[in-house]
């Protein structure tokens, strides 16, 4: 059984470790409150500037001069903006890490945010949003998230067009004081690594760190129902949301082998009746999304505009239909899907690294690969089935982009 270490800095932040002594690289995951939800009003775009400047100089050291240093070692990194975090992960050979970490800490703690790193910040980050016209499948999934979470849940990674117009250097240094702190964030390492020796590192690099910042929670009532967007093309983009048990629940694991039933490549049921059978589409997917607050299930299909409407009623009706159940070779297929990723995920020093974050965050705790394969093992298909059974998928959202709008049942959305 594998032993996750897991300890609280004095400063609020949680550092969670799993050893590895089989890898030769160890990689990092840190989770800091600064994601879109933490953005203030009139500001959407705050967090995807500042995640944008955080690889611009940092610790007294230029934006080549930093960069320079952490390739110099081999780490490979990267960044992205989240609803709740902005995401810093990296990894590197292990006896690397003395010399990467402060690097890499850094980044967070004390980057240099000049006045000369806005303006090309700010133009990648508007090309970035230009570019979602040419990415509609994208676009539609942005949209389902804003009518189906609840503000400020539902905002773009990509920010608002006119806000980052706005937004000056001081505005993003005054965010980074508020969002960037221990209090709330989650540092994760996974690979080779010594405990103690890890410990004692990220205290000496971050003990002088102060600050906190709670959970952003909901302000209003999710917008729910159906939305399109006009667009003259001959493709059509769909997607549909329905809400689901949250992480913490007992039942998630049933709700993930359910959707990998629904959408288990080629086998699974979304793929088979509205691609393969029909002809339908071109692409076809749902999938399970969930945190410590909420769950949903989201579901995408691309098709033509003679196609649409049929395309739609047809996703719709498998995703209400997983209601009544799976069969033995649809419940065999998901767990043997889900039992193979988890494989592969122990593989791999980075999912690891990012899982164990991400359970601090959602279950307080990490969990090790043999729980997670004990879940899977504890689901039966009665189990599963009477899950179902007990939760109909209710009250789609539904968007689309397209030509015309389509004909969406009355009962779809009726908020949140």
């Amino acid at each position: 059984m594998s032993l996750i270490h897991q300890e609280q800095l004095p400063n609020g932040l949680w550092l969670v470790a799993e050893p590895n002594d089989s890898a030769q690289s160890l990689s990092m995951t840190m989770l800091t409150p600064a994601g879109v939800a933490t953005e203030p009003a009139g500001q959407q775009g705050a967090a995807a500037l500042l995640d944008e400047m955080l690889a611009r100089g940092a610790g007294g050291l230029s934006a080549r001069e930093h960069c320079d240093a952490l390739d110099q070692l081999g780490v490979q990194r990267g960044s992205g903006v989240e609803t709740h975090h902005i995401r810093l992960s990296a990894t590197m050979i292990a006896d690397k890490l003395a010399e990467a970490l402060p690097l890499l800490l850094n980044m967070i703690k004390a980057p240099a945010l000049e006045d000369t790193a806005l303006e090309p910040s700010r133009d990648l980050a508007l090309q970035t949003i230009q570019s979602l016209d040419d990415e509609p499948q994208q676009k539609v999934m942005l949209d389902l998230r804003d009518a189906f979470f609840p503000p400020p849940l539902g905002r773009s990674p990509y920010g608002n067009k006119d806000d980052i117009q706005t937004l000056t250097a001081d505005d993003l240094r005054k965010f980074w004081r508020a969002s960037c702190v221990p209090g709330g964030t989650i540092l994760g390492f996974a690979g080779k690594l010594d405990w103690p020796h890890l410990r004692d590192l990220v205290g000496e690099h971050l003990g002088g760190w102060s600050g906190a910042r709670d959970q952003t929670q909901p302000n209003g009532q999710a917008p729910r129902g159906y939305r399109h967007s006009r667009a003259q093309t001959s493709q059509v983009h769909i997607a549909a949301a329905y809400d689901a048990v949250p992480e913490p629940d007992d039942d998630s694991i049933l709700q993930r082998i359910a959707v990998a039933a629904l959408s288990g490549g080629m086998s699974g049921r979304l793929f088979t009746e509205v691609r393969e059978k029909r002809g339908l589409c071109y692409s076809v997917y749902a999938t399970y999304a969930a945190n410590r607050q909420r769950g949903a299930v989201f579901a995408y299909a691309g098709t033509t505009t003679p196609r649409a409407q049929e395309t739609l009623d047809v996703m719709a009706g498998e995703l209400r239909r997983l209601a009544q159940g799976v069969d033995e070779s649809e419940f065999t297929r998901a767990v043997v899907g889900m039992k193979s990723r988890l494989v592969m995920q122990g593989e791999s020093t980075g999912a690891r690294a990012g899982a164990i974050a991400t359970d601090q965050f959602n279950l307080d705790r990490p969990r090790g690969l043999d729980e997670l394969t004990d879940r899977v093992d504890a689901v039966t298909l009665d189990r599963l089935n009477r899950f179902l059974s007990d939760h109909p998928p209710a009250d789609m959202t539904i968007t689309t982009i397209g030509p015309e709008p389509l004909e969406v049942e009355q009962n779809v959305g009726s908020g949140a």
